[in-house]
Parts: structure tokens; C-alpha cells; sequence
């Protein structure tokens, strides 16, 4: 029966890995040939694998005199990533193997590096012992910043840039729409918006899950600021007005896309008017999508009161196979070689050789005048600029898996029902007792919530999964309530 249940197991894992062995790649000498390796867990896109590998192979070979191959796994966003080290690791367990395979984890939402950290997968960085500088009060990486950590105290990860999810417009399609260009995460609740938003799920990005997570608790720190009254009750009215946001966003999305890219091409190409985006993609495609006149297509912006300047971390697996050159790789990416690389036009000194990666990197002392003059992202001075807020761990940490499930079965599971109740209410004109009971959260308070709902946090599969259909088919009644008093008020004809 044992030996049954571990080939059962070993299919499974097999099954999960898949995706990694299916897609491979490398711009660096090949196997074969090179004298070093490196495998990488990645979820980075091929722009940024093809200037790192490449950078990383000469200074590798400049600092030993050996040739470099890297071999990249992409198996999708962290979501996925998160399930290929589980599966990977609890083989490795019942075959009493010390690691997978793999060297490298690198790129994704601190949460998600906390969280192979939490479950012992990573080992510590020997960067910290090599370059003690960088660290140091006052130097280049600070270990927080708007209140998100760079790397933690037991130094098994460390932050390499960073990232903001903001919002994404087509400024010519707001026009035509004669809507104001938008500030906030609150003007995409605007009714107006119905059908032209574009959203990422959650569930498949760790990123995006801290987005929805950021939203929220703007919601609750406007609240604990303009609340003089009692905090805990602050507290849970800025959580039910988060929620009732991202209620009316999704209400107005046209859909929730698995690829980050999708949503600045898609208001880029006029088929969204704005959307939810990570900075380095609206970045991206605000620099290669013009209208003839020249005017951008694509413009982004960091919500006022909705985000805060997260790590993109990288570390190193327990077990991994080429551990002097993981930890070596790990130091080079936190070099000023690589950091430059970050944020260069292409073609200067220094910078990627084919197209510009439009990120932000973590090292202060890299935002030289010089360097400055060479980016794309020259107005872009983040430590300068503390942040829309400080982020508060304790009021929303422990919500973050809760968060993204619940956002799967309140808004994309029941998308359908959501959009239909959305539009017969702009036709009455947003009655307000429709619009109450749309936007009743009261299934999911701040008390449960909050802290991490046990029914969306536990370990039994089943039971989260009836405790998630159980909730999901509330707000879907409520959905339907909601429409069936707007056409009261206002018939369809």
C-alpha cells in the first residue's frame, strides 16, 4: 500500500513538474559545453532571463575564467512556481533527498519568498557575510521601506528591485468615453467603467494578490485617519469598504486575465480603457505604444493611497545542485552591473543589449545623475519618495490568502451574475437599495477575515472547497437580488 501511494505520488509531482521540463532555455554557452551550471525557478519574462543570463555568464567568466550555462525554468506566475516547489519538495522528503533539482528561486511578491522561507526551503545568502556594506545603516539596501520588508532578519532572501501595482489608461479612449483620467483605485468604480477594466486574478499571481491586499488596507487607513472614534471599528469599515471596491471594479471589468501583459496590450490596443498593472509592464508598453501624433497610448500611475514600493526578491534553495554558483548569482544580481541593468535604455553603457526591462532597482546609490540621464524611468526616484502609504502588516498581513480566494468566489466565479446586476442597475440609476444589498460583504467581516479566514486557510482541500462554494453562491444570490430590484425600478424593454 505504501509503495502504491508513492508511485502514485511520484506521477503526481511528475505531472506538476511538467511544466518545467517542457520549458526550458538558455542565451548562455550550452550544456554541454559550459563548465558551470545553474537551474533557475523563474516567473521573470524572457526580456529580463536573456540580459540577466547573459550578464551573469561574463561576470561569472571575467570573475573565474569559466563558462556559464543557465538553464531558466518558467513554469508560469508564482502561483505555479508555489506548486512545483511543494510538489517538488514533499518528493523530495518521502525519497529522503535533501532538494529538487533547482538552484535558484527568482523574482515574485516578498509573500511568496516568506512563505518558502516559513517551510524551510531556503538557505541563507552569503552575500550578507561577503558584502556587509550593502546592508549597513545608511547603505544601499535598507531592510524596509514603506513598510515592506527587503529582505528579512535571517538574511534567506533578499530584495533585487522593486515594484508597484498601479493603474493603466488609454487617455484617448477616457475621452471618448468623457470620463476624468484617473487618480485612484476608487475612480475605477465609477459606473462609467462597465465592460472596459481589465483585472488579474489573484489566485495565479502572488503580485496581484498583494495588490488586491494593498487596496484593501488603503481602504482602512483613509478610514483609521478620518475616523476619530473607536479604531477597531475604523478597522472594519475601511475592510468592508475595501472589499465593496474591489466589488465595483470587478463589476466594471471585462475579465480577469492570467497574464500580466495582457492588460496594458489591451489598453494599449483600445479594447480597455484602464486596468490594474504592475509599473515595469505599463511602463513597457507606454514606451512602445504611440498614437501617430506621438502621444502615448498606455500612460500609468501609482494610486494616491493605494500602494506602496514591494521587493522582487531572489533566493537560494535548500539542496540546490550548484550552490557556490547560486549564492554567486545571487550576489551578482545585487551588484551595480546588474542593478543598472534594471532601469538603462539599451545600447547605453552598461545597459541590456536588446530592450529596456523599465524596472526600478533596490540599490539607492545606483540612482546616479549619470545613470539617471541613461534610463527610462528617469523621473523615477523612489527612495526620495515615500510611498502613498506605509504598509501595516498587522492590519492585513494575515488576510492575504483569504483575500485572493475570496476575490475568486466573489467576483470572478460569479462574474457573470456580478456584470449583469451592475448593468441593470446604471440603467435605474444605481438604486441605493439595490446597491446595498450588491455590496453587502457581511459574509466575510474584518472579525474573520481579517486575521485569515480558517475556512480559506486550512489544509483540508474538501472542506475549503465547500466552505468557498457555500460563499461564492451567497454572493451570487445577492447578485441576483440586487438585479431583480434594479429592473423593478427600470424594466428591460
Amino acid at each position: 500500500m505504501r509503495t502504491r501511494a508513492f508511485i502514485i505520488f511520484g506521477l503526481l509531482a511528475f505531472i506538476v513538474a511538467l511544466p518545467i521540463t517542457m520549458r526550458r532555455e538558455t542565451a548562455t554557452t550550452s550544456s554541454r559545453k559550459a563548465d558551470d551550471h545553474l537551474v533557475v525557478l523563474t516567473p521573470h519574462n524572457e526580456s529580463i532571463r536573456q540580459e540577466f543570463g547573459e550578464a551573469f555568464a561574463a561576470w561569472w567568466k571575467g570573475h573565474t575564467g569559466r563558462s556559464m550555462h543557465i538553464d531558466w525554468r518558467t513554469p508560469g506566475g508564482t502561483s505555479e512556481i508555489r506548486m512545483v516547489l511543494d510538489a517538488g519538495f514533499k518528493a523530495a522528503a518521502d525519497t529522503g533527498r535533501d532538494g529538487i533539482g533547482v538552484d535558484v528561486f527568482f523574482g515574485g511578491g516578498e509573500p511568496d519568498f516568506a512563505s518558502q522561507a516559513k517551510k524551510g526551503r531556503l538557505v541563507p545568502l552569503k552575500v550578507f557575510e561577503t558584502r556587509p556594506e550593502l546592508f549597513a545603516e545608511g547603505g544601499p539596501i535598507p531592510q524596509s521601506f514603506t513598510g515592506e520588508r527587503y529582505y528579512p532578519a535571517e538574511h534567506d532572501w533578499v530584495g533585487t528591485c522593486m515594484s508597484q501595482f498601479g493603474i493603466c489608461y488609454n487617455p484617448e479612449v477616457l475621452e471618448r468615453m468623457k470620463l476624468p483620467l484617473p487618480v485612484s483605485w476608487r475612480d475605477l468604480a465609477d459606473p462609467g467603467y462597465a465592460g472596459s477594466l481589465a483585472l488579474a486574478d489573484p489566485t495565479k499571481s502572488g503580485s496581484v494578490a498583494r495588490a488586491f491586499e494593498l487596496l484593501v488596507q488603503g481602504e482602512i487607513l483613509r478610514c483609521l485617519k478620518n475616523d476619530p472614534g473607536s479604531r477597531d471599528e475604523a478597522i472594519a469599515q475601511g475592510w468592508s469598504q475595501g472589499l465593496q471596491l474591489i466589488q465595483k471594479m470587478a463589476a466594471n471589468s471585462r475579465y480577469f486575465t492570467d497574464s500580466a501583459s495582457k492588460i496594458p496590450h489591451d489598453v494599449g490596443q483600445g479594447n480597455a480603457a484602464a486596468g490594474m498593472c504592475i509599473d515595469f509592464y505599463g511602463r513597457s508598453y507606454a514606451d512602445e505604444l504611440k498614437s501617430p501624433s506621438g502621444r502615448p497610448r498606455v500612460v500609468w500611475i501609482a494610486p494616491e493611497g493605494g500602494t506602496t514600493l514591494s521587493a522582487d526578491p531572489i533566493a537560494v534553495l535548500k539542496g540546490a545542485p550548484n550552490m557556490e554558483v547560486a549564492q554567486a548569482f545571487a550576489e551578482f544580481c545585487l551588484s551595480p552591473e546588474a542593478q543598472v541593468l534594471w532601469f538603462l535604455k539599451p545600447g547605453a553603457p552598461g545597459g541590456p543589449k536588446e530592450r529596456a526591462l523599465h524596472r526600478t532597482p533596490i540599490r539607492r546609490d545606483v540612482y546616479t545623475p549619470e545613470n539617471l540621464s541613461r534610463s527610462t524611468i528617469s523621473k523615477v526616484l523612489p527612495y526620495e519618495d515615500p510611498g502613498n502609504f506605509t504598509y501595516q502588516k498587522e492590519l492585513t498581513g494575515s488576510s492575504f490568502n483569504t483575500l485572493r480566494q475570496l476575490v475568486k468566489v466573489m467576483c470572478i466565479d460569479s462574474h457573470e451574475e456580478m456584470k449583469s446586476a451592475w448593468l441593470a442597475m446604471k440603467r435605474a440609476g444605481m438604486p441605493p437599495d439595490a446597491l446595498a444589498v450588491f455590496s453587502d460583504v457581511s459574509i466575510m467581516p474584518y472579525a474573520l477575515g481579517g486575521k485569515g479566514d480558517p475556512g480559506f486557510d486550512g489544509t483540508d482541500a474538501l472542506k475549503t472547497a465547500e466552505h468557498a462554494a457555500r460563499i461564492g453562491e451567497w454572493f451570487r444570490s445577492n447578485y441576483r437580488k440586487a438585479e431583480a430590484i434594479a429592473n423593478s425600478k427600470s424594466p428591460i424593454p
